[in-house]
C-alpha cells in the first residue's frame, strides 16, 4: 500500500513539473503572428519522457492553469480569452498531440516511429489552430484566406518545430534514464 502511494506522488510530481516547464517554455517567446515559442519543445519533451497517459496530463493541467488566469502561455498571457483567441486553437492544438501520441504510442517503438506519431499530431494542432485563427479573424472583419493563414500561422514554424522534436527526440530519453521516471 505505501508503495502505491510513492508511486502516485511521484506521478503528480512529474506530471505538475511538466506542465511547469511547458509554462516556462511558453515564456520563451519572440512574437509574430502566431508567437514563436518553445512550448512544442516541452510538449514532444513531456510526452516523450512521461508517455502519453502522463504527457497528456500535463498538457491539461498547463491549460487549465492558464485559462484559471496564471500567465502561463507565451507572453504572460492568461485565461479563457487567450484560449479563446485568434491563437488559442495551437494551445488547444496542443491535447492533439498528446491524443494522437497517446493512441499510437505502443506502436511507435522507435525514435523514427515517434517522431512520425508527434509529427502527424503537430500537423493537427497547426490545422486546428489555423481554422481558429481564421474563423476568428473572419468574425473581426480581417480574415485572411486559409492559404494566406497558412503562410503565416503555420509554414514558418515547420522547421523550427523539427528542430525542437529532434531536440526533444535526443534530450527526453537521456533524463529519462537519468532520473528513473
Amino acid at each position: 500500500m505505501k508503495d502505491n502511494s510513492l508511486t502516485q506522488l511521484k506521478n503528480i510530481a512529474v506530471v505538475t513539473m511538466a506542465a511547469a516547464v511547458i509554462a516556462v517554455c511558453a515564456w520563451i517567446t519572440i512574437p509574430y503572428t502566431v508567437p514563436f515559442t518553445m512550448q512544442t519543445f516541452a510538449v514532444f519533451f513531456a510526452l516523450l519522457l512521461l508517455g502519453g497517459k502522463r504527457g497528456i496530463l500535463s498538457v491539461i493541467i498547463y491549460i487549465l492553469i492558464g485559462a484559471a488566469g496564471a500567465p502561463v502561455f507565451s507572453g504572460f498571457r492568461s485565461g479563457i480569452g487567450t484560449l479563446l483567441g485568434p491563437t488559442g486553437g495551437y494551445i488547444f492544438g496542443f491535447i492533439l498531440i498528446a491524443l494522437i501520441y497517446l493512441v499510437f504510442e505502443k506502436k511507435a517503438d522507435t525514435g523514427i516511429k515517434k517522431a512520425a506519431v508527434l509529427l502527424a499530431g503537430l500537423l493537427l494542432c497547426y490545422a486546428f489552430g489555423t481554422a481558429q485563427f481564421v474563423i476568428l479573424m473572419k468574425s473581426g472583419g480581417s480574415a485572411p484566406g486559409i492559404l494566406q493563414a497558412l503562410m503565416m500561422c503555420a509554414l514558418p514554424y515547420i522547421i523550427p518545430d523539427i528542430a525542437k522534436l529532434s531536440l526533444a527526440l535526443f534530450i527526453a530519453p537521456r533524463v529519462k534514464k537519468a532520473v528513473k521516471i
